[in-house]
């Protein structure tokens, strides 16, 4: 059984370097074009015609802290961000969407505080603000509480068949730690 290519298609554009059709092929980075007389002529583009990181809007009035030109905001890889319009000469960037702190200390390194921040592919995790001193990180949604098991100083909430539930933090131990009601009434 022969592989096959994932596919070739002909586009109506010919070749600047050597007059031959360009076609679109498809890589591990995925969709480009390319010279169809490809191990003579190497002539490759990007399909996209946008790059990572093309601005959006510029904002006037905005100066950049490092040179004095004018701040852009730009969309990039992983959303939107502000940068420097002299890019890249100037490497000045601004993140619009600060990690959220919450009000609970770091419980392995005990001087820093969590942040809530976002993954790369948007997933919601808790960590150190004093990264990367301390590496420590949750994929839960932190809890103030002390784990009745192993007395670590911080518990997570998660969902276990439709029920929330608290768990202990530390990946040592990790079991389920009981709610306590004020249910004296009944």
């Amino acid at each position: 059984m022969t592989k096959t290519a994932l596919f070739v298609e002909k586009q109506n554009e010919s070749c600047p370097e050597c007059g031959a059709d360009l076609v679109i092929r498809s890589g591990r980075h995925g969709p480009f074009l390319s010279c169809s007389s490809y191990p003579q002529c190497e002539y490759i583009r990007p399909l996209k015609s946008q790059a990572d990181g093309h601005i959006v809007k510029i904002l006037d009035g905005q100066l950049c802290p490092k040179c004095g030109a004018t701040l852009v905001l730009r969309q990039g890889r992983y959303g939107m961000f502000i940068g420097c319009s002299e890019y890249p000469e100037c490497d000045h960037i601004e993140v619009i969407d600060k990690p959220e702190q919450t009000s609970l200390g770091c419980p392995q390194c005990g001087k820093g505080h969590l942040l809530q921040r976002k993954s790369r592919f948007g997933k919601v995790f808790h960590a150190c603000d004093r990264y990367p001193d301390c590496q420590f990180a949750i994929n839960n949604k932190p809890v103030a509480g002390e784990c009745a098991h192993c007395h670590y100083p911080l518990l997570m909430e998660k969902k276990t068949a439709q029920v929330m539930k608290l768990f202990c933090a530390s990946k040592l131990c990790g079991k389920a730690v009981e709610i306590k009601d004020n249910e004296d009434n009944e």
